[in-house]
């Protein structure tokens, strides 16, 4: 049902929401863990939120919870989706269609950069993590490099980094 609830609320995105209902309203996982698996769900292939909801169901009831999370999260989205786009088609020429999605887009860049701040508030202790953040920031933001090639680098330099420190949680 928290998946529900995801899919069926996150218009534009889920990065708002998903940390609220996992961490604050359902105690799934407690603040570093979500920060952990969320950042383990965003290397794997797949939307994150899509591989969070499959690896969360998973622990809490095996292969059916996965199953039941995953389609939780989506049968609302697709459903909502397929009437948008009916009704896009029809009127996206529309000159307040296209100021509306204007909007939207900035409304969405505020839900990610929140989420981050609150992520960034969590780990702001672990001065390797502030510093492998900061370094996919450059990669990706201010360097340009695609997301693909920058975890490629990033995620076994950051694995080599923790283990070489000795990093025990």
């Amino acid at each position: 049902m928290a998946f529900f609830k995801l899919g069926l609320i996150g218009f534009g995105g889920v990065a708002g929401w998903v940390r609220q209902i996992i961490v604050v309203e359902r105690g799934f996982l407690d603040e570093r863990e979500f920060a952990e698996w969320l950042g383990f769900a965003s290397v794997l292939p797949g939307a994150n939120t899509v591989n969070l909801a499959v690896m969360l169901g998973d622990r809490h009831q095996g292969a059916s919870g996965a199953f039941a999370a995953l389609l939780g999260l989506l049968m609302a989205p697709i459903i909502i989706l397929i009437g948008i786009v009916s009704l896009f088609d029809r009127f996206a020429s529309l000159p307040d269609v296209s100021a509306a999605l204007g909007g939207a887009a900035a409304a969405t860049a505020g839900l990610v950069i929140g989420n981050a701040y609150k992520m960034i508030r969590t780990i702001r202790t672990d001065v390797l993590a502030i510093l492998i953040a900061g370094l996919t920031f450059a990669a990706t933001g201010a360097l340009r490099l695609s997301l693909v090639a920058s975890l490629t680098f990033i995620v076994p330099l950051s694995l080599l980094v923790y283990v070489a420190s000795g990093w025990r949680r």
